[in-house]
């Protein structure tokens, strides 16, 4: 942990660590701030940077959470109260689908039979996909599954209500490489 969060505080930090500690770094996992992935570049040319995956599960599970309100908003015209079913179902989106109880999985069938919820269940089977990429034991594999994700979200025939969905598939591809 550094003080201060910008790339000339990273880059400050990298440039007084020993060049042979400097040149034995092989990859950085990182956030998506741009600040660090160009301070690695400048001082760290034999590194790959990578996001990590806690960063880019957080994205899914946010554009799973925004659907949500979203949906909430636009089919009851409120936010959520306790009783509201995507209010009461949060948690549970957001609960890797290999984790979920025969119980817990009726109620996600149940809240997805509401054809107004059509929206979030979309965007919930992108957030199961993003965190069955990360769990893949193979890496290869979950490089691939994550490629058709993206893929997935990027696509020009994307249902345009999918706006969540879009703007993660814009920041997913823009870092993808």
């Amino acid at each position: 942990m550094l003080d201060g969060r910008s790339k000339q505080a990273f880059k400050q930090w990298l440039e007084s660590r020993p060049k042979s500690w400097q040149d034995g770094i092989e990859s950085v996992a990182m956030d998506g701030f741009s600040g660090f992935k160009s301070a690695c570049h400048e001082t760290l040319s034999n590194a790959q940077t990578i996001f990590d995956p806690f960063h880019v599960v957080r994205w899914a599970g946010n554009a799973l959470d925004d659907c949500r309100r979203r949906v909430q908003q636009n089919t009851l015209g409120r936010r959520g109260l306790k009783e509201d079913p995507l209010y009461k179902r949060r948690r549970l989106l957001l609960t890797r689908i290999s984790l979920l109880t025969e119980r817990q999985f009726l109620k996600l069938k149940r809240l997805f039979a509401d054809k107004r919820h059509l929206e979030v269940e979309g965007s919930w089977s992108m957030y199961q996909r993003a965190v069955a990429a990360y769990s893949d034991p193979d890496p290869r594999q979950g490089k691939k599954r994550m490629q058709e994700l993206i893929d997935i979200i990027t696509d020009p025939c994307l249902p345009i209500e999918l706006v969540e969905l879009e703007r993660l598939g814009q920041t997913m591809k823009k870092h993808a490489a």
